[in-house]
C-alpha cells in the first residue's frame, strides 16, 4: 500500500543538541522578515486532561522557534505560533482545534497527542499541511496503512502504545536475569484504566505474558479516570501480593497520590512499574520522596546521550523548574525537522512535496531516530519486541525508556544501550 508514497532516495538528518554545534542554523543571524511561516499547535489549556503534557510540547516548540528565529528564520521568513484551545477526551474538541489551525492557514500542525485522533486526522485530511504528533496509537496509524493516500500528511512521530504491553515481560524478564530484582513469585497484577489507550495496553502485555510464559497475570482490576481514591486498589493489590505490579494509568497528580498510598503501607518485595505518566513534571513536584523506587517508562524521551543532555540544559535555563523528559523533545525536534523539510523543498505552502521530503529523510533528534517511511508511518520501536516496526538497532528506531526514580531524580536503567544507571533496590524491598 505504501508504494506510492515511497521514494528512492533517503538520506538521515540529525539534530544537535548544543547551540554552538547547530549545522542548520545561519551564521548571518540576520533577522528574520516577510510574511511569517506558520506551526500550528493545539494545546490544552482549560480541559481536565494532558494540560502538562501539552505545555511539555509548547515550551519544547517555543525553544525551537527561538533558536530559529534568532538564526535568521527559515528561508528568511520568521517562523510564529498558532496556538488553540484543545480538550483531548473529546473528539469535537479535536475537530475544532485542527479546523482553527486550518482557518489560520498554518504550514503544518504540531501537537502532542489526543485522545480521540481519527475525528482530528479527518478534520485534518480536508486542508492537507504537514500533521506531526505522538499520539502513540496505533489504531490511528493502521488508520494511515488503510487508506495511505487520505491519511498521507499525517505522521506519528513516536512508537504505538502496544510496545508497552509487549515491551513489559522483556523488561522483567532483563532485571531478572540481571541480578539487580529477585521475583517473589511470578505473578503480575495489572490495574488498568478505560480509556482505549489504557486498554490497548493492557491486552498487549497480558498476551506478551502469556506468549513468553515466564511470567503470568494473576490479577487485572479497573480503575475509572479521576481515581480520587486509592484505598480499594490497594486492598486488591495486598490481596493477590503479586511480584510484578503495573498501574496502566497516564495521570501524573494520580500517579504521585497512589505513590504516597503505597509508600506508607507497601505491598512488601514486589516490583512497581507506573506506566508513562512519572514523566509529567507535577509528578515529582507532588510524590517527592514517596516516588523513590517506583519504575516508569515512555516509548518517547529525551535520551540522556550527549546530545539530550544538552538539550536538558537548555531547556531548563529557558525554563526552570523541574522539566517534562517526553513532549518537551519532541515538539522541540518536530519543529527543526519541519525547518529543514522547508528548507529543502523551499516553499512551505507545498504540503506534499514537505510531506515526501518527511518521509524520505529519517531523522535524529533529542528523543532519537525517527523513520516514518513505512506501512504505519509511525516511529519504529526499539529495542525489537516482536511487534511491528521494532529496530533491531539503537539508531534505527525510538528507544523506550525504563526509569526508575532514584534519590527523586528519574534514572533510565533499560536498554542497556541507553541506561544511566541499574535497577536499585526499592525502599519496600527487604
Amino acid at each position: 500500500m505504501m508504494t506510492k508514497l515511497k521514494l528512492t532516495r533517503r538520506s538521515v538528518v540529525a539534530g544537535v543538541g548544543a547551540a554552538v554545534a547547530m549545522p542548520w542554523i545561519s551564521k548571518s543571524g540576520a533577522a528574520p522578515k516577510g510574511e511569517p511561516i506558520l506551526l500550528g499547535v493545539p494545546t490544552s489549556q482549560t480541559a481536565a486532561a494532558g494540560v502538562a503534557d501539552d505545555l511539555d510540547h509548547l515550551n519544547g516548540t517555543t525553544l525551537a522557534v527561538d533558536e530559529i528565529n534568532a538564526s535568521g528564520g527559515i528561508l528568511g521568513r520568521p517562523l510564529k505560533l498558532f496556538v488553540t484551545d484543545v480538550d483531548k477526551l473529546s473528539p469535537e474538541s479535536c475537530q475544532q482545534a485542527i479546523a482553527a489551525c486550518a482557518d489560520a492557514k498554518v504550514h503544518a500542525i504540531s501537537n502532542a497527542f489526543v485522545f480521540a485522533p481519527i475525528p482530528a486526522m479527518d478534520e485534518s485530511a480536508k486542508y492537507g499541511c504537514p500533521y506531526l504528533q505522538g499520539n502513540t496509537q496505533r489504531a490511528a496509524t493502521e488508520a494511515f496503512k488503510a487508506n495511505p493516500k487520505k491519511y498521507s500528511h499525517i505522521f506519528q512521530t513516536d512508537p504505538s502504545e502496544v510496545h508497552y504491553g509487549h515491551t513489559y515481560p522483556l523488561w522483567l524478564e532483563h532485571e531478572e536475569k540481571r541480578g539487580v530484582w529477585k521475583p517473589k513469585n511470578r505473578k503480575v497484577h495489572i490495574v488498568q484504566e478505560q480509556v482505549g489507550y489504557c486498554q490497548t495496553i493492557s491486552k498487549a502485555a497480558q498476551e506478551a505474558i502469556k506468549k513468553r510464559g515466564k511470567f503470568e497475570v494473576a490479577a487485572v482490576t479497573d480503575i475509572q479516570f479521576p481515581v480520587q481514591d486509592w484505598s480499594p486498589v490497594m486492598q486488591k493489590l495486598k490481596e493477590v501480593d503479586a511480584g510484578a505490579i503495573m498501574i496502566d494509568h497516564w495521570v501524573a497528580a494520580e500517579y504521585a497520590a497512589f505513590c504516597k498510598q503505597f509508600a506508607a503501607d507497601p505491598v512488601k518485595n514486589s516490583l512497581v512499574y507506573l506506566q508513562y505518566g512519572p514523566s509529567q513534571p507535577e509528578f515529582l513536584e507532588l510524590a517527592g520522596s514517596s516516588a523513590n523506587g517506583f519504575c516508569w517508562s515512555t516509548v518517547l524521551g529525551v535520551y540522556a546521550d550527549e546530545r539530550g543532555k544538552a538539550f536538558r540544559k537548555k531547556y531548563q535555563a529557558r525554563f526552570p523548574g523541574t522539566m517534562g523528559l517526553v513532549y518537551t523533545g519532541n515538539g522541540y525536534d518536530i519543529t527543526h525537522w519541519l525547518k529543514l523539510a522547508w528548507e529543502a523543498v523551499g516553499k512551505p505552502e507545498d504540503f506534499k512535496a514537505v510531506c515526501d521530503w518527511i518521509r524520505q529523510h529519517p531523522y535524529r533528534g533529542v528523543c532519537g531516530y525517527m523513520d516514518l517511511n513505512n506501512d504505519y508511518q509511525e516511529a519504529a520501536h526499539f529495542p525489537d519486541d516482536g511487534n511491528p516496526i521494532s529496530a533491531k538497532e539503537l539508531e534505527k528506531g525510538m528507544s523506550q525508556l525504563y526509569v526508575q526514580v532514584q534519590n527523586v531524580q528519574h534514572k533510565i536503567v533499560f536498554p542497556n544501550e541507553i541506561s544511566e544507571s541499574t535497577l536499585q533496590p526499592a525502599p519496600w524491598w527487604t
